[in-house]
């Protein structure tokens, strides 16, 4: 018969074994954004062939992409139709929750027009199972500040149709933004003349380091909540060209804002040019810092 005090002995060791054993094991580690790439970046290997390409991105480790180049006459993205598209994504096991969309070219149009072309871009992002809409870049020609304030009024009218169509829509930054005009830049008017209910904010970490005089930090700061996407890139150190991640003068270790107080949905990586070898080592370069570095953050 064993009596109470051996029984409460051998107890104490088989609770303290357990334990032991639990805290030995490596805690799962979970990551609460997808590894993501914004597919110009590779755009010479999804101009031969797609769906290889998606595949040995998803061999990288990502998850998650960013499509450009939607061709609104065709109707086709990539050379495939937008559901026949999101058929290779779901083969795949793989998404895309944001696409860079021609607005640029609209500017000058008529509302009737851009709203057209509006459309176009939320029947595609709906197709695909997108959640954003964005608007990427403005064309040299119309980067001064009376077309600044014509730009916030556009981006205005998209966020209200997209926002209806129940998608998201975006403006992405690039570092004209932030030239000075006689002591106003483009940056502030959109921030200012936007509503941040309808135009949300995709930061290129990128540009804003190279061009600007703040931090990802301290725009975040200013508009918590606005900056829903990401673009995560690294600067040469003597060029100040795109580079690998890691091999740049970038210090993401440093300057990556806290994704709660950003109001943070997703994040591309993203190299537009300068490959120390391909795009395909670039992007295979590229997600294995994230994953070592970065990733625990995300």
């Amino acid at each position: 018969m064993i009596n109470r005090r051996s029984f409460i002995e051998k107890t104490a060791i088989i609770t303290a074994a357990a334990h032991l054993s639990c805290t030995n094991k490596k805690p799962m580690i979970t990551h609460k954004f997808k590894m993501g790439y914004q597919l110009y970046s590779i755009r010479d290997e999804m101009a031969k062939d797609p769906i290889p390409t998606l595949k040995s991105l998803k061999s990288m480790g990502y998850e998650d992409f960013e499509v450009y180049g939607y061709d609104e006459k065709e109707g086709t993205i990539y050379g495939h139709s937008p559901s026949d598209f999101l058929q290779i994504l779901d083969d795949l096991g793989i998404s895309v929750t944001s696409g860079h969309y021609g607005f640029s070219p609209f500017l000058h149009e008529s509302d009737d027009k851009l709203r057209w072309f509006v459309d176009e871009c939320i029947k595609a992002a709906r197709a695909m199972n997108s959640n954003f809409i964005t608007w990427p870049w403005l064309d040299p020609k119309y980067r001064n500040i009376e077309n600044f304030k014509v730009m916030t009024e556009k981006l205005n009218l998209i966020g209200e149709q997209v926002s209806k169509s129940g998608l998201g829509f975006a403006y992405h930054n690039h570092g004209f933004e932030f030239e000075d005009h006689d002591g106003e830049n483009g940056f502030d008017i959109i921030i200012a003349g936007t509503d941040p209910e309808l135009v949300k904010l995709q930061m290129d970490m990128y540009w804003v380091m190279h061009s600007s005089d703040t931090t990802p930090k301290e725009l975040i700061s200013k508009q918590p909540g606005r900056y829903v996407m990401w673009h995560i890139k690294d600067m040469d150190k003597v060029s100040r060209d795109y580079t690998e991640l890691g091999n740049g003068s970038i210090d993401y270790l440093d300057i990556l804002p806290d994704p709660q107080e950003s109001g943070l949905e997703f994040y591309y990586i993203e190299q537009g040019g300068n490959y120390a070898h391909n795009s395909t080592r670039s992007a295979a370069d590229s997600a294995e810092y994230l994953k070592k570095h970065l990733q625990k953050f995300l």
